[in-house]
């Protein structure tokens, strides 16, 4: 019986010493779940085993991705990854829109420098937007100075243009507004999407189209002297067609009467009021902007000022973005973030002029200054052409 008691005594587990033990094996316990989540949440990072961003697939609270952008993620695995809490969206935004300007180059678009397309904002646009009719058009003039000025516009944050020149209203009308809209680039709200095509202004069905899809467009006309404009219209023809007869025999119809020839284009062009009139029947004067191709070359900065505000826009394109290439004889714009160098308009402008007699210069100027008397008046300013 004392030698029960005494192996009673040994074995037995006073109650606090119990509740040490539990209390002991409840924290190991708490320590191992722990541990088991830690490498739970460690594996689901990792793209090949989990459902990270890089892996294409997405997590629950993730935004919603176009195809487009979930088909990418998928093809890039892992390359270029984000920090996990950032969208995978602006990852493809660069790529994107490189892709899109880069398609936009055409011989009338000899380039569409990323350095211009690619600010800095647009890098958060991706895959988001919407293709939109454009809110303004810069409908004319043929080597007035619309390449550049659309150029110099697509700096600004909030615009969105299309390089090449989409001649819907004159010569695609018949495809239909919504293969038009697909021409145009995605936009954001509080962007403005614009297109170029300088022979809409003399083309007479153009204005009562571009009313029917919008009778609030904003329309801008980039003009220049028409004595200089022939000349550089006829030597682009020169140049693709160096066979073709003298810039003084196509001017006149008979030489010795110093009739002018006004079916051709070059010189029909250039009779501005006419033209005007037919885009007056559709649109009051304050939607429709005149630049001065002439301050288009002398003040850049402040021309593109008069459109920023013509067009609602906050004056972010100022003198800091240009200067002046003496070689090509006009400005250009500035080193832009992300390129190499500095941004001017292809070879195919700024070509040497051909030497023109100087009485035919002088005959074009009479022919010319009763419709440019017009013109002024129509629209409020002078152009100096005289």
């Amino acid at each position: 019986m004392e030698c029960s008691l005494s192996w009673y005594h040994s074995d037995f587990t006073s109650p606090a010493a119990f509740r040490k033990k539990l209390l002991l094996l409840f924290t190991m316990l708490l320590l191992w779940v722990y541990i088991f989540y830690s490498c739970t949440a460690l594996c689901l990072s990792v793209p090949s085993l989990g459902y990270g961003h890089d892996s294409g697939r997405q997590r629950p609270g993730d935004p919603e991705l176009p195809p487009k952008l979930r088909l990418r993620a998928q093809q890039e695995g892992g390359e270029g990854r984000l920090a996990r809490d950032q969208p995978l969206a602006s990852r493809s935004a660069s790529r994107d829109l490189l892709q899109e300007d880069n398609g936009e180059a055409t011989e009338e678009s000899p380039t569409a420098v990323s350095g211009h397309s690619l600010k800095p904002f647009d890098l958060s646009l991706g895959g988001y937007g919407a293709k939109k009719l454009p809110q303004a058009i810069i409908i004319g003039v043929k080597k007035g100075g619309t390449r550049a000025l659309l150029e110099f516009l697509r700096v600004h944050p909030d615009v969105r243009a299309v390089g090449a020149e989409p001649h819907f209203f004159d010569r695609h009308y018949d495809k239909g507004m919504e293969w038009y809209k697909d021409l145009m680039p995605k936009t954001l709200d509080g962007q403005i999407t614009m297109e170029k095509t300088p022979s809409y202004f003399v083309t007479k069905e153009v204005a009562a189209r571009i009313y029917a899809m919008s009778k609030d467009a904003k329309l801008i006309v980039v003009v220049r002297d028409p004595v200089t404009r022939a000349i550089s219209d006829y030597t682009q023809t020169l140049s693709k067609k160096p066979d073709i007869p003298s810039f003084e025999s196509l001017t006149f119809k008979n030489r010795t009467t110093g009739l002018i020839d006004t079916s051709w284009s070059a010189i029909q062009i250039g009779i501005y009021a006419k033209h005007l009139e037919n885009w007056l029947q559709y649109f009051p004067m304050h939607q429709i902007l005149f630049v001065s191709g002439e301050r288009l070359i002398s003040d850049p900065a402040g021309e593109l000022g008069k459109v920023q505000d013509f067009l609602g826009l906050k004056r972010i394109i100022t003198d800091k973005h240009f200067y002046f290439n003496k070689t090509k004889g006009f400005p250009c714009l500035k080193k832009p973030e992300g390129s190499s160098k500095p941004h001017c308009l292809g070879k195919t402008k700024g070509r040497t002029h051909p030497n023109i007699e100087p009485e035919v210069i002088q005959r074009l100027r009479d022919f010319y200054r009763p419709f440019n008397m017009k013109f002024y008046q129509m629209t409020g300013q002078n152009f100096g052409w005289d």
